[in-house]
């Protein structure tokens, strides 16, 4: 199978079952990091990070990352079209007999059932990232493990944002920015 199909196939299934929006996509983007080797868990880690700071959908960023990183533009743009294409799919052909049926019990049951999934997926992404940035990969405790530097800049980006009266109204870009010099300068 050409590299470039199989591109396309997996970002047509993560596109078909990552329900919940982009951070829904981190567990799938992590068993097909493991099982092909185009990216590995840090690589994934900095996907991440790229792709929140960007504009666009977390997912769509993903998944242009990943093609990017793993075979070029061409591979961006495969695995852009495989992420969507499932969404347009079902668009195109729910959208009117969503209109009829939105008022069936059967529907919002269906509808009710995905939220917890989607919530769960997104959930488990948000674990995924935290031990990713917290901790180091390697041998040792898990105390020799903890990545201090991103430790110290959570804690301080968490305070500001949650507690500080002077700081937690800014616009969230400002934290994005402010994250980003940090790394640079303090190399996490």
């Amino acid at each position: 199978m050409s590299i470039f199909l199989q591109l396309y196939l997996e970002f047509f299934k993560i596109g078909l079952f990552a329900v919940g929006g982009g951070l829904a996509t981190l567990p799938f983007l992590k068993t097909l990091g493991e099982q092909t080797g185009w990216f590995t868990m840090s690589q994934l880690g900095d996907m991440v990070a790229v792709s929140e700071s960007t504009p666009g959908p977390i997912g769509i960023n993903m998944a242009t990352y990943v093609g990017y990183c793993s075979h070029g533009i061409l591979g961006a743009v495969i695995a852009t079209l495989g992420l969507i294409t499932p969404s347009i799919i079902v668009i195109i052909l729910i959208a009117k007999a969503l209109e009829k049926f939105k008022s069936n019990k059967l529907v919002q049951n269906a509808f009710s059932g995905l939220r917890p999934a989607s919530t769960a997926l997104i959930a488990s992404a948000g674990i995924s990232l935290i031990l990713m940035s917290y901790f180091k990969e390697g041998m040792g405790s898990y105390l020799d493990r903890i990545n201090m530097k991103v430790l110290i800049l959570g804690v301080i980006i968490l305070y500001m944002t949650r507690w500080c009266p002077f700081t937690k109204k800014l616009h969230p870009i400002v934290f994005v920015i402010i994250s980003a010099i940090a790394g640079a300068i303090f190399k996490m």
